[in-house]
């Protein structure tokens, strides 16, 4: 849910802390359909791409549902994007599977100019086939299918210095935090005589206290502080009434493990009633046996402090934007461009919608690895918390790029258009 190549977080799956539940309200998420059988974050088998390029027309996605479903935040990504594009670090990304850094970005200006300036629908449809050449993910199965959960950045109360109330530290990253330089996995920890060994687990973290020092911040208690470290991001109301924003600063090597499964499985929790607040309940009730729980994630996340102004940020470094920013496995898929999400999502009242979008490839997560598996930023605080917790259900993905021969008619513009008509 990791690069920002990787000075920032991404943020993480909050879906996967809850099994597959929601935030709190009246009314029950829905329960996924498919689901537990079915193995999501089945590896890319060796040699083999995660994207195939469409070639029968039968097979396209719904262009003009997502036309009609395009937004001023859609417009604000790209610009994003863009951003991640004009920095030199975003070259050494490209090519990827033949797709070269001026057509990724150029992909981007035509997709923008083509919003921005299409007449119609009937227009933008035709110059968009015209000109793109559309790809699908595999999916887990080969046959596109891919689970979309939902994401989003929490707002706890903390403190800078440590007190009565708030006695749960994050931590900045530690220096013997090893990662790849180009992808911004985890290599595990640098040791004294240059090599590398595991990272500790969270337990042995926690418990042996081996970064005290180094504490960033501290918040009231270890749920707390464990749901900022899936989420990735955390806007945090400080005892004076400031405000802090924290983000990744990197992750361990250990694998992740699911809150809400385990709670599940141990019979702290029914299947079926996983939820935020039923975890809170639980945590209040039987604090050291859902500490002990969370220790089975052995995975531990780090951070940093963020300007107000560039927070949430994904793994390219910059904002994400709600319901127009997806995570996915950077390994496989290429970072930036346009994607289309073809999948269901929740209202408030937790009823099922469509979800037809538009979107930019601009996050990553420790859960979301593989290409059967991807992540939606449904935005900051209570109620994109309801969004993110009742995310779960199977969708299609699409990749569009430019197709080599139109890449030269796209220059990067020197000032934007007006979006009056928006």
């Amino acid at each position: 849910m990791f690069s920002t190549a990787y000075p920032t977080r991404p943020l993480f799956a909050f879906s996967l802390l809850l099994l597959a539940g929601c935030a709190g309200g009246e009314k029950a998420p829905p329960t996924p359909v498919t689901p537990t059988l079915a193995d999501y974050s089945r590896p890319l088998p060796p040699g083999t791409s995660a994207l195939r390029r469409i070639t029968d027309p039968a097979l396209m996605p719904d262009l003009a549902g997502a036309w009609g479903n395009r937004d001023v935040f859609l417009l604000e990504a790209i610009d994003q994007s863009l951003k991640w594009f004009a920095a030199p670090s975003s070259r050494q990304f490209f090519p990827f599977e033949g797709i070269t850094h001026v057509q990724a970005e150029a992909s981007l200006l035509a997709m923008q100019q083509l919003l921005e300036e299409s007449p119609s629908e009937t227009a933008f449809i035709d110059d968009l086939t015209r000109q793109f050449d559309v790809y699908q993910s595999v999916g887990y199965d080969g046959s596109g299918t891919v689970l979309f959960t939902g994401y989003y950045a929490p707002v706890f109360e903390a403190s800078r210095d440590r007190t009565d109330r708030f006695t749960c530290p994050l931590y900045h990253r530690p220096s013997d935090l090893v990662t790849d330089p180009v992808t911004g996995r985890p290599q595990g920890r640098r040791t004294a005589d240059g090599g590398l060994e595991p990272y500790p687990t969270r337990r042995e973290i926690e418990q042996s206290r081996m970064l005290r020092g180094s504490e960033l911040v501290w918040l009231e208690d270890a749920l707390n502080a464990y749901i900022v470290h899936v989420n990735g991001s955390a806007k945090l109301r400080l005892t004076d009434g400031s405000y802090m924003y924290i983000g990744y600063a990197g992750k361990t090597d250990r694998p992740y493990a699911s809150l809400g499964r385990a709670m599940a499985r141990t019979g702290l929790l029914r299947d079926g009633s996983v939820t935020l607040t039923s975890i809170k309940r639980v945590f209040r009730e039987q604090p050291q046996r859902v500490q002990e729980l969370m220790y089975e994630n052995q995975n531990y996340v780090f951070f940093t402090e963020y300007a107000g102004d560039r927070w949430p940020a994904g793994s390219l470094g910059v904002q994400v934007t709600r319901e127009s920013s997806l995570a996915t496995d950077k390994s496989i898929y290429p970072r930036g461009g346009i994607v289309l999400v073809d999948t269901k999502a929740v209202n408030f009242s937790y009823d099922q919608r469509d979800f037809l979008r538009f979107m930019l490839d601009q996050d990553t997560g420790g859960a979301i690895q593989a290409p059967g598996r991807a992540d939606i930023y449904m935005g900051i605080g209570p109620s994109a918390e309801i969004l993110a917790g009742g995310q779960y259900a199977e969708g299609r993905l699409y990749y569009l790029f430019l197709k080599p021969e139109f890449v030269e008619q796209y220059k990067r513009p020197e000032r934007r258009v007006t979006r009056a008509g928006w």
